[in-house]
């Protein structure tokens, strides 16, 4: 068996990637396909950490005119195979930007950090202003534009025009110095208009953006092809109006499906070469069910490489980022938005219209757009589509991605519970140990700080009624014990499906049966009667059957009925020495 290579952990420069000899995984296709497919502006999205901006490294690498004689970089690569892609290594010209730092919580730090962008391409072509080809008044006005950019001064007066012309004024002059015209590589594109939603300075920043793009891509007559990069799709009225020669490439489009992510048969081999081929089935489980185009079994490389590094299987991905945007909108979403969550968490599906085009202006009412946000950010994936001849749109079925993501929601939605004050592992402990009054003195205490923070418009708590959330919520809570649990979720068993069991790996811990209600004050006169109500449920639909299966005693499960009306919560279980103490609860 040859020696596995290093895997060098964060690096996204192509270059020294080769050069250092490190694990690489073969997408060098990529540059044959879109190089041969001559679209003049390509839009492709995909996910975060899912090697876009290796990609662009690579192009930059291959086409740019600073990488002139650096052929080895290729070598052993499928692009160098081909003779006509090896004569058209390092003779363009290229701007390669970068939008990836621009995460600003204003409006002025993000128009910065995008001038900063911009001044780092003329930085990397400074040597234009030493040269026989510009004129004098060229090099003076090359000189002038360089220091403007630099100015950090944060009283300067912003030249808009100055700003969103600069990158058409580079690509004029690299077109007269080379006598070529431009590729223009721009790496997470979208990325400050994220934060311009959040940071709720979303049309200033468009503006500036529109104008940036339109001077860039549309009548930038020096451009030969150019190619964006980002997460999400934005919709075309926000910043690319006039940009009628712009193909766009999403997760569902055929184009490129295999030059980003690892395919399955990639995955395995690099687990074979380094003795780990025995964890094939669990690392489908945990990191398999991205899909571009057809093509299905894509692995995220991000978790791929740690995972092959370490040889322990976390939540990698799902870590590398904070999610703001997703947790505020599905945090502040309707009661429909956490039931439809609920459901996901579950392992169900959703049938839904997606419009992958992401029109922030309508991400807090359209729901429709928070599912296609999520689908493009890799969070959901499509099982399957059909055509409504009815409406005339296509309806997607989509479920989580695969256990990392659900972990990731989970812990999400554990953290809106419980803020750094709140330990909700000893709310786990309660549970496991039957401690029936520190479980319920902590949902008392999360309902009070936090439940008015999950109101949406101008309905309370008590109308809406997201407590239903409160299930995936107890889910994301028990998360943390599947080395001491098999955690299952709205299983059949007996005569129906349970909410949620544990059953225990140990037997020295006990097995855990939970049924959630929502208090009915035609049905039950109070929040006891709602838990007593979950708890004959549980015991007269034999819920304990799957569990008894296993081989767990009778005597080692435990139950406990929740019941909710509002901010009010009781929990009760049907150990009789707790009885008392839920009643005398109750009443108070």
């Amino acid at each position: 068996m040859k020696q596995a290579k290093t895997i060098s952990i964060g690096e996204q420069y192509f270059d020294r990637l080769r050069e250092k000899d490190c694990f690489y995984i073969d997408k060098t296709d990529f540059i044959r396909q879109w190089w041969d497919a001559e679209d003049v502006v390509t839009l492709i999205t995909r996910p975060r950490r899912f090697g876009k901006t290796l990609n662009m490294s690579m192009l930059d690498c291959f086409f740019s005119t600073r990488y002139q004689g650096r052929g080895e970089l290729f070598k052993g690569l499928s692009i160098w195979q081909d003779e006509r892609f090896r004569k058209l290594q390092g003779t363009m010209p290229c701007i390669f930007l970068t939008f990836a730092g621009v995460k600003l919580n204003t409006l002025r730090g993000a128009r910065d950090g995008i001038i900063d962008a911009v001044e780092q391409a003329y930085r990397a072509h400074a040597y234009l202003k030493d040269s026989d080809v510009l004129s004098v008044e060229e090099k003076s006005r090359f000189d002038a534009l360089s220091r403007y950019l630099a100015n950090d001064d944060p009283n300067r007066k912003i030249d808009d025009t100055l700003v969103t012309t600069s990158i058409q004024q580079l690509s004029a002059w690299l077109h007269a110095y080379y006598q070529k015209p431009v590729l223009i590589l721009l790496d997470e594109y979208d990325t400050p208009l994220q934060e311009a939603w959040t940071g709720g300075y979303w049309q200033e920043i468009v503006d500036f953006i529109r104008a940036l793009f339109n001077n860039t891509f549309k009548t930038n007559r020096h451009l030969a092809r150019a190619l964006l990069t980002g997460i999400t799709r934005v919709s075309r009225e926000s910043i690319f109006s006039d940009l009628n020669n712009m193909k766009v490439v999403t997760t569902t489009s055929p184009e490129y499906a295999e030059a980003f992510g690892f395919t399955e048969e990639e995955v395995f081999a690099a687990m074979e070469e380094r003795g780990l081929g025995g964890q094939r089935d669990k690392v489908k489980r945990w990191y398999d069910g991205f899909c571009f185009g057809r093509c299905r079994d894509i692995y995220n490389p991000w978790s791929i490489t740690q995972y092959l590094d370490s040889g322990v299987f976390d939540t990698y991905w799902a870590d590398t980022s904070s999610n703001s945007l997703i947790n505020s909108l599905i945090r502040r979403g309707s009661a429909k938005i956490k039931r439809d969550m609920e459901a996901l968490l579950k392992g169900e599906s959703l049938h839904v219209s997606v419009d992958e085009q992401v029109v922030y202006d309508q991400l807090a009412e359209n729901e429709n757009a928070l599912w296609g946000l999520l689908l493009a950010a890799g969070y959901l994936k499509v099982e399957d589509r059909e055509l409504d001849e009815n409406i005339g749109e296509w309806i997607y079925r989509l479920t989580l991605t695969n256990q990392e993501v659900e972990f990731m929601f989970r812990r999400m939605i554990r953290r809106w519970f419980g803020g750094q004050d709140v330990p909700w592992n000893d709310f786990v402990q309660a549970m496991i140990s039957g401690n029936l009054e520190e479980m319920n003195l902590y949902m008392d205490r999360v309902a009070q700080e936090t439940f008015s923070s999950f109101d949406t418009g101008s309905k309370p708590s008590e109308v809406s009624q997201p407590e239903r959330f409160y299930h995936g919520f107890v889910l994301g809570l028990i998360a943390g014990e599947t080395r001491r649990y098999e955690i299952r979720s709205n299983r059949e068993s007996g005569y129906g499906r349970y909410d949620v069991a544990m059953i225990p790996a140990a037997p020295d811990l006990p097995a855990i049966v939970m049924e959630f209600k929502v208090h009915d004050p035609a049905r039950e006169a109070t929040l006891h009667d709602t838990a007593s109500a979950a708890l004959h449920q549980i015991r007269n639909r034999d819920y304990d059957r799957d569990i008894l299966t296993r081989g767990v005693d009778q005597g080692r499960i435990r139950h406990y009925g929740f019941a909710f009306a509002g901010k009010k919560i009781l929990i009760e279980s049907d150990d009789k020495k707790q009885d008392g103490k839920a009643d005398e609860k109750d009443k108070g």
